[in-house]
């Protein structure tokens, strides 16, 4: 059972579920600050976002102390506060506000995603068009359309070796280009 501790005015332990009924200020308090932490900690793991979590908190203790009439057994208190925040946290979920701003978020989200493919794609495509000729060439068969240095020196009407050599240049100067770009450098020409 929980009991509060003495009254404020100095007599005995009165039940906290009987306090709160009568509108004691001590008991909401005390009720508060011994589930507030719980309460909180369902709603931020269930919403994923603290704001959100903030306003369940608040609506289940106004909802504690509103209806405290209709809880009959005080050792239910505790799981009569965590069924009242779940349920907060369930209506948030099926709101269509809720679901608008899931939306909203995970477009957002997917939009970020494909601006960064794209930043990134464009960054690919400006080292490479700083590359010599025959170096990007060589780059771009071996490693996005798999050519094997046997082939691409065919190509080319040279060795395997030509291949490798065009590769191990053409990638040197990829790791100068992003050195530089770390330092603030100007590049050097290779």
């Amino acid at each position: 059972m929980h009991r509060f501790p003495q009254h404020a005015n100095g007599g005995d332990s009165v039940d906290i579920v009987g306090r709160l009924k009568r509108g004691d200020r001590d008991a909401q308090e005390w009720v508060y600050r011994s589930y507030a932490r719980m309460v909180y900690t369902i709603a931020r793991r269930m919403l994923g976002d603290s704001g959100l979590a903030e306003d369940a908190t608040q609506d289940t203790f106004v909802d504690v102390l509103c209806k405290v009439d209709r809880l009959d057994h005080e050792a239910a208190l505790g799981a009569w506060v965590r069924r009242i925040a779940v349920n907060h946290c369930l209506m948030r979920l099926r709101s269509p506000w809720f679901k608008r701003r899931e939306t909203a978020r995970t477009n957002l989200e997917a939009a970020r995603a494909d601006e960064a493919r794209l930043e990134v794609a464009t960054d690919i495509e400006r080292a490479l068009d700083s590359l010599p000729a025959k170096a990007r060439a060589v780059i771009w068969l071996h490693d996005v359309e798999g050519y094997t240095h046997k082939e691409i020196g065919r190509l080319f009407g040279r060795t395997a070796s030509y291949s490798k050599s065009q590769l191990a240049r053409g990638y040197r100067r990829l790791r100068e280009l992003r050195t530089d770009e770390r330092t603030g450098k100007p590049g050097t020409q290779g």
